[in-house]
């Protein structure tokens, strides 16, 4: 009895209250894990030379975080996960404008999170792959662990439109996933969907910049690796940049 009260107790003092205060959180955990097993998946392909992994099972990993964090945050915030969503649903007069910032700063801060907890959970492997020096190009590179990098032979212009369109067609399944008025999925596979959706475009657009599609997911770990050693050169775009195993 005594521990059924103590536990109820805690559970009243921690309970939040405010909507807004609930959706960051939840939206922070939900891209907090997304960024977390997407990330873990490049770092394990990365690291062991793809013999523990390999473009696949990269993508794979990637499609499916989305599945986790939409199940994880979908009820509290609608599980936006990318500032490209949220900025849609702005303008399709579905979320206000007023949380746009707030929810693009709580996705950036999620993402670049569980950027150090990845670093930290493969900074063995890091260290020992690339023999202690981080670079972002040459054949021990580890910079694309965490973040997209343009394939030696893109121009600027082809990698905007890459991801333009890459992003553009993301959210418009998106929306025709949630649409009601479409022949919709069963309920409550709505996230299933959306992953095998993420799924399919980074198996057929992945090729010439690692297929992001959220900003959030790229600034985040970007950001995070050019404060742990990368430097600056993680924000340069160079043509013909040569890299290692990553992403691409």
């Amino acid at each position: 009895m005594a521990t059924t009260s103590f536990l109820k107790r805690a559970q009243a003092l921690l309970h939040i209250r405010n909507q807004l205060v609930r959706e960051c959180l939840a939206e922070l955990l939900a891209v907090f894990v997304l960024i977390l097993i997407t990330l873990s998946g490049s770092a394990q392909m990365v690291t062991s030379s793809g013999m523990k992994g390999n473009i696949l099972t990269a993508y794979l990993a990637g499609a499916l975080a989305v599945m986790v964090a939409i199940y994880m945050a979908g009820g509290v915030s609608g599980a936006h996960l990318n500032p490209a969503f949220s900025l849609t649903m702005c303008l399709l007069e579905q979320f206000p404008w007023w949380k746009l910032p707030i929810f693009v700063a709580v996705q950036t801060s999620g993402a670049f999170i569980s950027a150090g907890a990845v670093y930290a959970l493969y900074y063995d492997a890091i260290q020992h792959y690339s023999n202690g020096t981080l670079t972002t190009s040459g054949p021990w590179e580890t910079a694309s662990i965490f973040a997209t990098y343009p394939a030696d032979y893109l121009s600027l212009s082809n990698g905007f439109l890459d991801q333009v369109m890459g992003t553009a067609l993301l959210i418009m399944g998106i929306l025709a996933i949630l649409d009601t008025r479409n022949k919709g999925v069963p309920k409550g596979l709505e996230p299933v969907s959306v992953a095998l959706l993420v799924f399919s475009i980074e198996v057929s657009m992945g090729s010439n910049c690692g297929c992001p599609m959220n900003p959030a997911r790229d600034f985040g770990p970007r950001l995070f690796t050019y404060i742990a050693g990368w430097g600056a050169e993680v924000f340069r775009w160079v043509e013909g940049r040569r890299r290692g195993g990553g992403w691409q």
